[in-house]
């Protein structure tokens, strides 16, 4: 079953030759773009939607979350917004709660959040496991959260677990851990941290990752210099999320390696910490994506249009930039094609604005303005 969705007013579709199009319209045949262009020259289709002047782009990708968890933190939040300082331990607190609740509760969670995002626009999600950090509950972390999204990422390496030392529980990650949890992922990350792990235990997380054919990710630079963007730069990672606090070598390793800069303004927010420098990137010629880090403890939103909204009025970007990053920059973070953008034989996956334009998402802070969703099942 076809279906034409026209008049467009503005079509974000990022098209190398022309990444917007006016008074457009595009078939959607088979769950994939079948055709793209003018109004006008619209060919027939089984059905036809009218979008009345509405902008069009591809469905957000977000590309950094932490979905399988139970509990909050809110009184970490309060406290935060009282001047306490945010420090990597909290995460401990729901390692405790994910522990202590059912299968049940957990995949509650996870659906409850993805619903939010597919209603905000969000159609590609990836969803990292690492609030269990122990065999048995990374495994069934990342079992509930494939049976919703094929970007699953294995976090053991989270941090350290609260009376272990660091070189037993790194033993454990990429030993017995990483067998249990291969099954269910595709990707590897590490918080490569002050107070959580330092540039050779995620070397070696990553490596035993690799070697079992899952991809590198890592957690970088967020709470302070170090050396995170380098160790991903080395490993070819995907991506280097956070990259907060970076040095001139660091942006020249991303810029060069390829390794894509994730921005995660949500836990800016929540945390109160400097905002990364997205100019100082995209000046760099480093590619950038946008995520929301969707997790209980710095950044609990879900909201891809908050983050977009942050990114531009916080980090330099413009508005066009900051609606790229999170739909092809999310697409370049998890290494894929067929989401991010509105060509010709992508994924049919697109968001109908109750706006005239994009830009709309960041003038518009905090208004719900997506109209419609249209989008293909996660496993398509």
């Amino acid at each position: 079953m076809s279906l034409l969705v026209t008049g467009i007013g503005e079509l974000t579709t990022w098209e190398p030759d022309r990444d917007v199009r006016h008074d457009a319209a595009l078939v959607v045949d088979d769950g994939v773009v079948a055709w793209l262009g003018d109004a006008a020259d619209a060919p027939a289709a089984d059905e036809r939607l009218d979008v009345a002047g509405a902008a069009v782009l591809p469905g957000f990708v977000d590309a950094h979350t932490h979905l399988v968890f139970a509990g909050d933190r809110v009184a970490e939040f309060e406290a935060r917004m009282s001047g306490a300082e945010y420090a990597a331990g909290g995460i401990r607190t729901t390692v405790a709660a994910t522990r202590a609740a059912g299968d049940e509760v957990l995949e509650a969670g996870v659906v409850r959040l993805l619903r939010e995002m597919r209603r905000s626009g969000t159609t590609t999600v990836e969803i990292k496991s690492g609030y269990g950090l122990s065999v048995a509950d990374e495994e069934r972390s990342l079992r509930i959260a494939r049976r919703h999204t094929a970007e699953t990422t294995f976090l053991g390496a989270h941090v350290v677990p609260e009376g272990a030392r660091v070189e037993d529980y790194v033993a454990l990650v990429t030993g017995e851990m990483l067998e249990a949890c291969v099954p269910h992922a595709r990707w590897i990350d590490v918080f490569c941290e002050e107070g959580a792990f330092g540039a050779d235990e995620a070397r070696a997380v990553l490596s035993a990752g690799a070697a079992r054919g899952l991809v590198p990710r890592v957690h970088a630079n967020q709470l302070g210099h170090g050396p995170g963007v380098q160790v991903a730069c080395e490993v070819g990672a995907a991506a280097a999320d956070h990259c907060t606090f970076l040095t001139d070598a660091d942006v020249d390793a991303l810029a060069s390696s390829g390794v894509v800069a994730g921005l995660l303004p949500g836990a800016e927010f929540s945390t109160r910490h400097p905002y990364p420098d997205a100019r100082r990137l995209l000046d760099a010629g480093v590619t950038v994506a946008l995520a929301t880090d969707c997790n209980p403890g710095t950044s609990y939103t879900s909201s891809m249009a908050f983050c977009l909204a942050l990114a531009v009025r916080e980090m330099g970007m413009t508005a066009r930039e900051a609606v790229r990053a999170a739909t092809q920059g999310g697409a370049r973070s998890l290494r894929r094609t067929d989401v991010g953008h509105l060509g010709v034989g992508a994924r049919a996956d697109l968001v109908v604005l109750e706006a005239p334009t994009a830009a709309h998402l960041a003038y518009r802070p905090g208004v719900d303005l997506v109209r419609q969703v249209i989008a293909q099942p996660p496993g398509r």
